[in-house]
């Protein structure tokens, strides 16, 4: 939908771009809103580890419209409920976390998709315009829209990889890379041979089965682009403060620096 530029994020990459995202955390949607006049292409709204409830989450994803960026939101849980209260708000994807089997990705499928496909509750609103469309009009671009991402980001997810990507209707999968090297004993060890080539294998199978690859990753940005992304989130709105804020103290000190030698 035009709503949530969905449309706009799956053309760039049907061109072969990367699309290139934040995650965001804080309650103010004018993050949101500043990631997108920022040109990014997607804002990932963390519902998961973020500070949301239902009624930040809708004005995140409201605060993307009429811009060129894609609200993706990322839900706490593979849970029916969890789903439910954020699908209505219209955001072009829908994120479901730590799925580490095909009966978790057949019921994170389910719980995005209206029956026969799925067991999605009919509560239309924000999508149909609070009732200013008609219905059986979303109900055909429901059955694309959102995007339905699962997040990959265990070895237990990896051991049951063929079997999670051969559930019907995935769109995507996105690979969480801190919590993958975690789950091997091995945290952030990014460079570790085992770790490189389970990412290197997990990326390479995801693209054969034909399904958008995506990424969180702040480090190694060459290996993630190596690895066949299509989508990509660089930095959260937490990391980019305290990074810009670090980078104008130190530049302000080194000019100070150097005119109390001159």
């Amino acid at each position: 939908m035009e709503l949530n530029n969905l449309e706009i994020f799956l053309a760039k990459i049907k061109r072969g771009e990367l699309a290139v995202g934040c995650v965001v955390s804080y309650t103010d949607s004018a993050v949101s809103e500043t990631i997108a006049d920022t040109d990014y292409d997607f804002c990932w709204i963390d519902g998961e580890h973020g500070e949301f409830d239902r009624e930040t989450a809708m004005h995140h994803i409201m605060a993307l419209r009429g811009t060129s960026c894609a609200p993706i939101y990322r839900v706490p849980a593979c849970d029916h409920t969890e789903i439910k209260r954020i699908i209505d708000f219209a955001p072009a994807g829908i994120i479901v976390p730590m799925i580490l089997s095909a009966e978790e990705a057949r019921l994170a499928v389910a719980a995005c998709r209206y029956p026969p496909e799925g067991n999605r509750g009919c509560g239309f609103r924000r999508a149909i315009g609070y009732g200013a469309k008609f219905p059986k009009d979303y109900w055909e671009i429901s059955k694309h829209d959102p995007l339905i991402i699962l997040q990959i980001e265990h070895i237990e997810a990896y051991r049951n990889l063929d079997e999670i990507l051969a559930v019907p209707g995935i769109d995507g999968c996105i690979i969480g890379p801190y919590d993958f090297t975690a789950s091997m004993g091995k945290p952030g060890q990014w460079d570790d041979p085992e770790v490189t080539s389970v990412l290197d294998d997990t990326c390479a199978r995801i693209r054969k089965a034909g399904i958008l690859l995506g990424a969180y990753a702040e480090v190694g940005l060459d290996k993630w682009i190596q690895r066949g992304v299509q989508f990509i989130s660089i930095f959260n709105d937490t990391g980019a403060l305290v990074d810009g804020l670090r980078r104008a103290r130190q530049n302000v000190l080194s000019l100070w620096e150097a005119n109390r030698k001159a």
